[in-house]
């Protein structure tokens, strides 16, 4: 950029971080802040608007309307791999391939996933692309951005507790998001 920013860190979001709602909301308010840029696909959304099932019939009416908002909300975030890409990729688990051509369509940075054996450092490496889980990739924003993430956090628990109809606490929540070491860096 011209005035010396540099541009965010591109991190594709890997449907199973977008189906825990504190998660995807925590995520999506640091994205909506400016603190990186998403990226996912179609596909990505579908499965995990298709994964939401388990709840019950009315969830992935739902999820497909959050799904239609977060594409509203980041349209440059819906990312098509070029054909053929796939054809050429190899993980452990065929069925993510899909999720690594869109990493390296983007031109991102990280996957983040809780699926760390199915992305694998070294052929991620190969790509130029490395994985995170979500805590260990908010604690990273949480170190460059400390107050824009805990203002994003206090957001998402403040609608939390308000739709729970109770006080829930921030340690519990973050707990039940996966996201203990960002737990502690918020405690600190």
């Amino acid at each position: 950029m011209a005035d010396g920013q540099t541009l965010p860190m591109k991190a594709v979001l890997d449907a199973c971080v977008l189906y825990p709602t504190v998660l995807r909301e925590i995520l999506m308010g640091c994205a909506a802040a400016g603190l990186y840029a998403p990226v996912f696909s179609d596909r990505i959304l579908g499965e995990w608007v298709r994964a939401t099932a388990k709840l019950g019939p009315a969830a992935p009416v739902i999820a497909e309307g959050e799904a239609a908002l977060l594409r509203a909300a980041f349209p440059r975030a819906i990312i098509q791999a070029q054909p053929g890409l796939e054809a050429r990729l190899m993980l452990p688990d065929p069925n993510d391939v899909h999720v690594l051509a869109i990493a390296i369509a983007a031109h991102a940075d990280v996957i983040v996933t809780f699926n760390a054996a199915d992305f694998p450092r070294g052929l991620l490496a190969e790509e130029g692309l490395r994985r995170e889980d979500p805590d260990q990739f908010l604690c990273a924003l949480h170190t460059r951005h400390a107050g824009a993430v805990a203002r994003v956090v206090t957001q998402v628990h403040a609608t939390a507790c308000r739709l729970a109809g109770e006080d829930i606490t921030l340690k519990s929540l973050l707990k039940r998001a996966k996201l203990h070491r960002l737990a502690k860096a918020l405690a600190a």
